[in-house]
């Protein structure tokens, strides 16, 4: 057989191996490109429970690349100060707990109408962390228009902080709308345990937002990166050091904080400050917990198993971390045609002068359906 009746572009004769490798170059580039292009939309574990009105892909349409963006944004942010990633976790941990994940916590508020961010536990969030949402949002909006909620902006700020410091790589449902209003100071005192909380406090109070003991001691992880004021735990080393404190670590705070009006900070995690991992279980082991709130994780034996689990196991501690912050992240949830999709997070469209209700509202369009 020749190949004179083929066409000009098979008139060479390809040998078999030439033609499997060929083949198999071209599935392994179609592979990467759907990897690739799926990175931000694989599964989350099936025992995760989604609730209706979110999805893994809600913004496919209107926002493919939102994930992308809010990385891309953060990878610079956090170069230039990874402390920041902390202060954006932080941000979804306290609007999650107050009135659900729904962005009220980034809404101002005025001498006589105190918003959440005046409320006693909100007065060590960053305002750095609050800029570098609304920096997220205008880079979305700019190229989406007003299709991604700050709620969404919030979850998927926290997410890459978690990632973006070494923590676990996770997916998380969007499709959050932002709530018209802000909880009252009463509420936010409520809902957000302090650092002087111990064991028995948390456990009773998260066991009303569904979170077991196991989901308490995996969130609290959160403190493997970020820092705590002097006020947050002076007490536990004057007048008297707490017993439960490693004498040797409480002189180097001591040090760090001579007096209660300090306006000195220490790190949360002393081994890894600005890594996510497990360490802060190891710290909680050697009795090198900064708060009561962490120290009291391994003091009570019904938590005290798990920190050690945690300690010596860090995939176990990213898998109940990644279930625990999933499920903190669809806490009473707005969606559908509740809300609004906020074109500034910091304020309600409503008292927005910028905005210009005809046109804007054209933008919330499949992101409602």
């Amino acid at each position: 057989m020749t190949n004179q009746n083929l066409p000009m572009a098979f008139s060479k004769v390809i040998s078999l191996p030439s033609l499997l490798l060929a083949i198999s170059s071209s599935l392994l580039l179609a592979s990467l490109l759907a990897v690739s292009e799926a990175h931000y939309n694989s599964h989350v574990p099936s025992s995760e429970h989604i609730v209706k009105g979110l999805s893994l892909n809600f913004y496919e349409y209107e926002c493919p690349d939102v994930e992308y963006i809010v990385r891309k944004h953060l990878k610079k942010v956090f170069k230039e100060d990874i402390g920041q990633a902390a202060g954006l976790l932080r941000i979804q941990f306290h609007d999650c707990f107050v009135l659900g994940c729904d962005g009220s916590v980034l809404l101002d508020g005025t001498t006589s109408d105190p918003s959440e961010q005046q409320a006693a536990p909100n007065l060590s969030l960053r305002p750095e962390a609050f800029e570098i949402i609304n920096d997220l949002r205008e880079l979305i909006h700019k190229q989406c228009g007003r299709v991604v909620s700050c709620a969404d902006i919030t979850v998927l700020a926290a997410r890459e902080a978690v990632y973006l410091s070494g923590g676990p790589e996770y997916n998380v449902p969007l499709g959050r709308r932002d709530r018209l209003n802000f909880a009252t100071q009463a509420e936010v005192l409520a809902n957000i345990p302090g650092p002087n909380s111990n064991a028995s406090f948390l456990l009773t109070s998260l066991a009303t937002k569904k979170f077991d003991a196991t989901d308490v001691v995996a969130l609290s992880g959160a403190h493997t990166i970020g820092r705590a004021h002097c006020g947050s735990f002076f007490g536990r080393l004057f007048p008297t050091l707490d017993p439960t404190m490693d004498p040797i670590f409480a002189d180097d705070l001591k040090e760090i904080c001579p007096e209660k009006n300090s306006t000195n900070t220490a790190m949360n995690d002393i081994r890894t400050p600005n890594k996510f991992d497990n360490k802060y279980y190891v710290d909680l082991v050697n009795r090198e917990g900064l708060l009561t709130s962490d120290q009291d994780l391994y003091t009570d034996k019904r938590t005290r198993g798990i920190v050690e689990s945690f300690a010596e196991d860090q995939e176990l501690f990213f898998e109940k971390f990644v279930h625990a912050m999933i499920k903190m992240g669809q806490l009473s949830v707005l969606t559908g045609k509740e809300g609004e999709i906020r074109a500034n997070c910091s304020v309600t469209n409503s008292n927005n002068p910028k905005l210009v209700s005809p046109v804007e509202e054209d933008y919330e369009t499949h992101a409602e359906l």
